[in-house]
């Protein structure tokens, strides 16, 4: 199945490094931040992933329930302490199947980009919207697009050389349609291995005019999660969304 059609295909392939190496930044400040609008909870995460922010939630004494797509990521988050009590729905998170009303709402790490279609990331916000108590609170992280960096990153770009192994990455850039399709390859003894991965950017007013159709207004908006100032050359953004 294609890395466009298979929302459980990431999980299955990076799950076992997932909490190792670039791709995982320090959760806590993004924990700190969270549990600042929680308002008592309950919260819900989108990709809750392996629980790195889930889990640090839990232990503030939140009632934190998930969605996963990915068996794989799901049983790394079973496999720590207390995650075997974090209720988890096992779907696409653009469905966000749960039932209840939440106080926050969260997406971190870019992974509304994960949605590699601009009407499945318009869904998510819909369905965001319909789980959300009055003023709640949605929260997105994603990285600014830009334009300039892709012609460098469509190069051939070295992540590891050992005696034993070499890992590559390239890029492609689909412009109009927002996308690009990323390879990680790695030769070793055992052969050549593939790791596909593909995103659907989107720049902050594209995110908030999703979040506005889906009746979700932009309160807040931060260049990290220590809410330092939101400014033209932030690489990144929180933005904070409140259901009416």
């Amino acid at each position: 199945m294609s890395v466009f059609d298979d929302p459980g295909l990431f999980g299955r392939l990076w799950a076992a490094d997932y909490d190792d190496g670039d791709t995982n930044p320090d959760p806590a400040p993004a924990v700190d931040f969270l549990a600042d609008l929680a308002d008592g909870g309950p919260v819900l995460e989108l990709a809750i992933g392996t629980g790195r922010v889930a889990l640090p939630l839990a232990e503030r004494g939140l009632a934190v329930h998930g969605v996963e797509a990915s068996e794989e990521m799901l049983a790394h988050l079973r496999a720590k302490p207390g995650g075997e009590r974090i209720p988890v729905v096992v779907a696409d998170m653009a469905d966000v199947p749960v039932e209840g009303e939440f106080r926050l709402a969260y997406l971190v790490f870019n992974t509304l980009f994960n949605l590699v279609d601009a009407e499945r990331q318009a869904d998510c916000f819909r369905n965001v919207a319909r789980v959300l108590s009055p003023g709640g609170a949605f929260v997105i992280e994603t990285f600014v697009p830009d334009p300039r960096t892709f012609d460098s990153d469509e190069q051939v770009q070295v992540r590891a050389v050992t005696e034993e192994s070499a890992t590559i990455r390239l890029h492609k850039y689909d412009r109009p349609e927002q996308r690009f399709i990323r390879q990680t390859i790695t030769f070793d003894a055992d052969g050549v291995h593939l790791k596909p991965f593909a995103m659907r950017y989107a720049w902050p007013h594209q995110i908030d005019e999703m979040a506005q159709r889906a009746g979700l207004r932009l309160t807040e908006r931060y260049a990290d999660w220590h809410r330092r100032p939101f400014q033209a050359d932030s690489p990144s953004h929180i933005s904070v969304y409140r259901a009416e």
